[in-house]
């Protein structure tokens, strides 16, 4: 039961909640243990509270999940956790969460209620209303990225890096709706309603949209913001973006791949390579320069 309990917590999914570092790294902060602990912390906690929601909404879509292709094997669909036994963990989850959340940061713990709320929104009637579910999604990336900054005092972080966060999420998420909309088609049958409100030429468009302003934001941020070094290095990480997002591109039009984020990120090893020379480069241009 208990590994059928950390399948249903989803744990790959943890890794959406590396965007709560963006403020720590962002403010140049990653070196301080006063900043650095409280937001590993806070990822934890995060993480959590995430998996208490992804067991509320297993519990609630269990009769449709049992008629899904894939879904079907989810341990509370499959029956390997019982819904009682979800429903008390989910619980757990959320008050010892929400509880330490506060005790770290007031804001914090707001943010992981606005969180709480979207989520429940979302999966209630937000998902299937065409756009809005989108926005929705993408939404609970940035507000990975504002729980970070509720949990230090921030100084340094532009609002060029919201605003490219916003237009990455909503890259993110529309090829999400893309490739459901490919594979439902495939299938002969779609699994969301929303679905039937897109199609594939519309949905390209938007991508190639949010993908072009994605870049441009991003490169503002590089020689706009005033915490940067005055020689804009911070340019040079620009190629790395543009290579991270058209990879993530030809992987969801050309490998089908798209529906699950969190798999790319796991498994395409030329996207890891990617965000890991990101990541260095930033390192080094922040904290050398």
């Amino acid at each position: 039961m208990l590994i059928a309990l950390i399948q249903a917590m989803r744990p790959r999914q943890w890794v959406k909640n590396v965007m709560i570092f963006a403020a720590v790294v962002f403010d140049r902060k990653i070196g301080y243990p006063a900043a650095l602990l409280p937001t590993i912390a806070g990822a934890i906690l995060f993480s959590f509270i995430a998996s208490a929601i992804y067991l509320i909404n297993d519990v609630a879509d269990v009769d449709a999940d049992r008629n899904h292709p894939t879904k079907k094997m989810r341990p509370i669909a499959s029956g390997k956790l019982s819904i009682p036994t979800a429903r008390l963990a989910a619980f757990v989850l959320l008050v010892v969460g929400l509880g330490l959340a506060y005790l770290l940061s007031p804001g914090f713990a707001l943010t992981c209620l606005a969180y709480i709320a979207l989520n429940i929104s979302y999966s209630t009637w937000l998902k299937h209303i065409p756009i809005v579910d989108v926005l929705t999604l993408a939404s609970f990336y940035v507000i990975r990225v504002v729980a970070g900054v509720t949990i230090i005092s921030v100084e340094r972080f532009s609002p060029w890096l919201y605003i490219a966060t916003t237009f990455l999420a909503l890259f993110l998420g529309i090829s999400k709706r893309r490739t459901e909309l490919i594979n439902g088609q495939s299938a002969g049958a779609q699994t969301r309603k929303v679905l039937s409100s897109y199609t594939l030429a519309y949905l390209d468009q938007l991508i190639m949209i949010v993908l072009t302003i994605t870049i441009v934001t991003y490169s503002l941020y590089t020689f706009s913001a005033p915490n940067l070094p005055d020689n804009h290095i911070t340019m040079l990480t620009i190629p790395f973006v543009i290579y991270g997002v058209f990879r993530y591109l030809y992987l969801v039009q050309v490998e089908g791949h798209g529906e699950a984020p969190e798999e790319i990120l796991l498994t395409d090893r030329p996207f890891q390579i990617n965000i890991i020379l990101w990541v260095v480069s930033i390192l080094l241009i922040f904290y050398l320069f």
